[in-house]
């Protein structure tokens, strides 16, 4: 099927709203404790709920290089339609939870259908984006889920004005219908080499997926600049993770006031200013990269850069206007930072194995991101959160380092033979 020249920034569009409930849906927990504490006691507890938060991340993390080898090798069109209505049917269901355990499970279940959208996504708009604005697509696809986290910030005031049972259940329907729209115009995007065969056995094919992925994970996990960008990304994530699930509850004891208050100033902050990272850091980054083949790394290393000083302002800042101030410089690094993880991938990996790095990539993420949720927890328990958000700022120190030293690209898009030929002079300097 022929399509427009203009499709590929319509398929931008289309998952720009699915990325929007992907955090939204994720996010309004985080600031609706209160509310649904009032019926589920368990959830009183800081440490309790910060269980609820890390059961997301442990299982989305576990399926996160599942998804990412699934989505390499199947119409990721339907992949991303079939998350989409499980974790909205979720977020329905989280209206009817009555006890700790079903949120708990309900959440873990998220965790599973939301792991499978990000890796097809992101490979999907890198196959239509090759190469000159696709810092920018990726950039503007990622707004998505700044716009879902500051949407999301609003749960502690849609539950007042109604109620969280009922909050869960609209956001739930939304999402349910939405997939309708995708099922009428995405479509996927496979070169004739990319495509499965049409016709093979049953075992045949089995054999030929298991020795795809042992293939796909030798050629990831040989890879030193792969290593490089796995670490700089979990490194990130650990403070993208933790400002998600308790920015809100440090505001709101740091400044002494209600989570209603403080869930908005928390998420509306970063989300905004990392929409305008995002904006700003995609065209630089496709314009740098033009004159310079490590433009978009530079543009990745001055966002976790912002990022550090940031951290350290959350941990002790004590008035409004650090509490805003650091939601901005956050946000903004964020954005940089966000804008340019699946084109720096692309530098390095072919498009056949973009999915299962990305996997690999958000199964670390969420792995260190879950720990430090349930630290964080800990830490809220005697009253040190701000010393834990601080601390986060040294190990990307350290990333920043690693990321300018060591990443040394010689092309903007890896094609399968630059990898084969990458592979062979390995092999040859061994």
């Amino acid at each position: 099927m022929k399509l427009k020249k203009w499709y590929p920034w319509l398929v931008v569009g289309l998952l720009w709203i699915v990325a929007l409930l992907n955090y939204m849906d994720r996010q309004m927990l985080s600031t609706m404790r209160e509310s649904m504490a009032a019926d589920i006691s368990d959830l009183e507890s800081t440490i309790m709920f910060g269980k609820v938060m890390a059961a997301f991340m442990w299982i989305y993390g576990f399926c996160s290089p599942i998804s990412g080898i699934i989505a390499d090798r199947v119409n990721r069109k339907w992949l991303i339609v079939g998350s989409l209505i499980v974790w909205s049917t979720v977020t329905l269901l989280l209206g009817y939870a009555t006890t700790f355990h079903e949120v708990y499970v309900l959440r873990a279940i998220m965790g599973v259908s939301e792991a499978l959208y990000i890796p097809a996504a992101l490979s999907l708009i890198a196959d239509y984006f090759t190469g000159k604005q696709l810092s920018l697509a990726i950039g503007i696809h990622m707004t998505g889920l700044y716009m879902g986290q500051a949407v999301g910030g609003f749960g502690a005031f849609v539950a007042e004005q109604l109620s969280w049972q009922a909050t869960f259940h609209w956001f739930g329907i939304i999402g349910i219908l939405y997939a309708l729209v995708l099922v009428a115009f995405l479509y996927e995007k496979r070169t004739a080499s990319e495509a499965p065969a049409a016709k093979a056995s049953l075992a045949v094919t089995i054999r030929s997926g298991l020795a795809g992925v042992k293939s796909s994970l030798g050629m990831l996990l040989g890879n030193v600049a792969f290593w490089t960008i796995l670490f700089f990304f979990a490194s990130c994530s650990v403070p993208g993770w933790s400002t998600k699930n308790w920015l809100p509850e440090l505001f709101a004891s740091s400044l002494g006031i209600s989570m209603v208050v403080a869930g908005p100033i928390a998420t509306i902050t970063t989300a905004i200013s990392s929409f305008i990272g995002v904006m700003v850091g995609g065209p630089l980054a496709d314009n740098w990269s033009k004159r310079n083949v490590k433009g978009r790394i530079y543009t990745s290393a001055i966002g976790l850069s912002l990022m550090i000083p940031s951290l350290v302002m959350m941990g002790f800042g004590s008035s409004l206007f650090a509490a805003i101030g650091a939601g901005v410089l956050f946000g903004l690094g964020y954005g940089l930072f966000d804008a340019n993880n699946m084109p720096i991938l692309c530098q390095f990996v072919s498009s056949r194995n973009r999915g299962s790095a990305y996997g690999l990539m958000n199964m670390c993420g969420l792995f260190i991101g879950a720990f430090a949720t349930d630290f964080l927890g800990s830490l809220a328990a005697e009253g040190k959160m701000g010393l834990g958000f601080a601390m986060m700022a040294s190990v990307l120190v350290v990333a920043v380092l690693l990321q300018l030293t060591v990443l040394r690209p010689v092309t903007l898009n890896m094609t399968e033979e630059d990898a084969k030929a990458s592979k062979k002079a390995s092999l040859a300097n061994a």
